[in-house]
């Protein structure tokens, strides 16, 4: 038979379920930023951590606040990388096409003929609602 787990001297179990959930949301949210896919996976284990952090809060009579951030956090992150992750599986062939021509460019007007030749495969692939969203940004 197993000895139950206890939680660390000064530290309640449902404390640190709290700040888990908001911390790995935050973290989630900085690598969507970064890493779309990796931002996605992160998203997710913040949004279970969040949820699993409720009952551990209103059963030990806690304020819920942490964990319902988390949540909220989370799910932005999630929103923000599954619409970035599709963004780029739908663009992968430019983007490749992209990379393949910056590779070859020594100069700052041949990097800009390749941001050009990107913009015009995504002109022709994209509506033009979602290009105004996206404006002048470099991928």
């Amino acid at each position: 038979m197993s000895t139950p787990v206890q939680a660390p001297a000064g530290q309640q179990p449902a404390d640190s379920a709290g700040r888990r959930a908001i911390w790995l949301s935050i973290a989630a949210l900085a690598m969507t930023f970064m890493l779309p896919l990796a931002g996605l996976v992160m998203a997710l284990f913040a949004l279970v951590a969040g949820i699993r952090a409720l009952p551990l809060l209103k059963s030990a009579s806690k304020p819920t606040g942490v964990a319902v951030g988390g949540i909220v956090v989370s799910s932005v992150a999630l929103l923000l990388s599954g619409m970035a992750t599709a963004m780029q599986l739908y663009l992968m062939d430019e983007y490749s096409a992209y990379q393949e021509c910056m590779k070859g460019a020594g100069t700052v007007s041949s990097q800009g003929e390749c941001f050009t030749q990107f913009r015009n495969a995504a002109e022709r692939k994209l509506p033009a609602d979602v290009l105004e969203v996206l404006g002048t940004m470099q991928p």
